[in-house]
């Protein structure tokens, strides 16, 4: 019998090589005004910037730009409220990585509303309930990795002693369409293939042990795990077929979005919100550097503590799927899952902890800020020294 489930609202998916061509006919729906929300400068270095504006000027559209650079704060998306909530704007088009993503979705939640983002923080603010309404919102993504074009998170920091990393959360929030076109992710530099790929797979991993997984999300992980599998190295290492690579990235990067959306993540992802807060690491390497260890972690505490767990026999189905072979005795199973993520962190060349200045005397504060919403679906609940091993492991 198939257990019960249920699923939280999608995006509109255009996924495919050259897909960008449709957004100036969707903006175009909405209306005439679009506030285009977008990275430092990279993106306007290519092609694909110009035809994107010569679509919008051909569909009779106006546009204002807003430029992002690095991870978006409360402050940077309240200010963008106040600069253009006057503007009449139909539409939000966010075209960039997660964090461009992030930042355009909490902007378009509150251009009508005009309150301050930080009234609806989880975990900060008074958490007030979001009653909306959101400018509609097209997501395209520029890079394979958080698949926020299809989440209702908008993930924002605060860096610092205080500081921290919350979500704006809310299924309003959620992209009228999301726009994955691979041709997109061709100027993308090794290292932010290597991070963004890892996240990817480690929310593909998370969402296929989850508390919260069911029949439709680990279907769909597994496609992702596979496409992550067969496009994440040849990528970045330039071998074989690139637009066959970067499309299997930009498709498995998607599937974790989807997945993470209905299931919720894991303890790498509880542990990398106080990372990202206390400490100048980027997302993605914190995944990758901890995605093995994390993986040791749970699956020796189920193997003592709940044996009967079904994530230990999803951990071993993982190694199947990873490892390209069959594996019968799940110890072995176990052992060769480990080893292939530990040798894909080293091919990847994702840094150790160290390598941010994050120290041994450093762990406990980590510990103590990481039991938020994604630590709450990891398949086994962690003690403090468990949670610590995990970085221990990467220091």
């Amino acid at each position: 019998m198939i257990a019960p489930f249920s699923l939280a609202r999608l995006p509109r998916i255009e996924f495919g090589a050259g897909s960008l061509a449709r957004v100036p006919a969707l903006a175009a729906a909405y209306g005439s005004r679009t506030l285009i929300v977008c990275g430092a400068r990279a993106l306007q270095s290519t092609p694909h910037w110009q035809h994107l504006l010569d679509g919008l000027r051909k569909h009779g559209l106006d546009w204002d730009v807003l430029h992002v650079g690095g991870e978006p704060s409360p402050q940077l998306v309240d200010a963008a409220v106040a600069q253009f909530r006057a503007g009449g704007f139909d539409v939000v088009v966010g075209i960039g990585g997660g964090s461009v993503l992030d930042a355009a979705k909490a902007i378009a939640g509150l251009l009508r509303v005009g309150d301050s983002v930080m009234d609806y923080l989880e975990g900060v603010g008074p958490e007030k309930p979001y009653r909306g309404p959101a400018t509609p919102f097209i997501a395209i993504p520029t890079t394979a990795g958080t698949g926020s074009e299809a989440t209702k998170n908008a993930v924002l920091s605060q860096h610092g002693a205080d500081g921290f990393k919350k979500s704006f959360r809310d299924e309003k929030l959620v992209p009228e369409y999301a726009i994955v076109d691979p041709n997109l992710l061709a100027s993308c530099p090794p290292e932010l293939i290597a991070a963004n790929g890892m996240d990817a797979l480690t929310q593909l991993i998370e969402s296929y042990v989850s508390l919260r997984a069911n029949t439709f999300t680990d279907a769909l992980v597994i496609s992702g795990l596979r496409a992550a599998r067969d496009g994440l190295l040849p990528w970045y290492e330039g071998s074989g077929d690139q637009a066959c690579a970067r499309s299997r990235m930009a498709y498995a990067a998607l599937i974790s979005g989807i997945a993470l959306a209905q299931t919720g993540l894991g303890s790498v992802h509880g542990l990398a919100a106080p990372m990202g807060a206390f400490f100048p690491i980027p997302h993605g390497v914190v995944c990758g550097t901890l995605v093995a260890s994390a993986t040791r972690v749970n699956i020796a505490v189920l193997h003592a503590r709940e044996p009967d767990n079904p994530a230990l026999a999803k951990y071993a189905r993982l190694a199947e799927i990873l490892c390209e072979r069959r594996i019968r005795e799940p110890v072995a199973a176990y052992t060769a899952l480990i080893e292939r993520l530990e040798d894909w962190t080293e091919r990847l060349r994702l840094p150790r902890l160290a390598h941010y200045r994050i120290a041994a005397a450093d762990i406990p504060r980590i510990v103590a800020h990481s039991r938020g919403s994604s630590m709450k679906t990891n398949p086994v609940v962690l003690t403090d020294e468990e949670i610590a091993q995990v970085l221990e492991a990467r220091l």
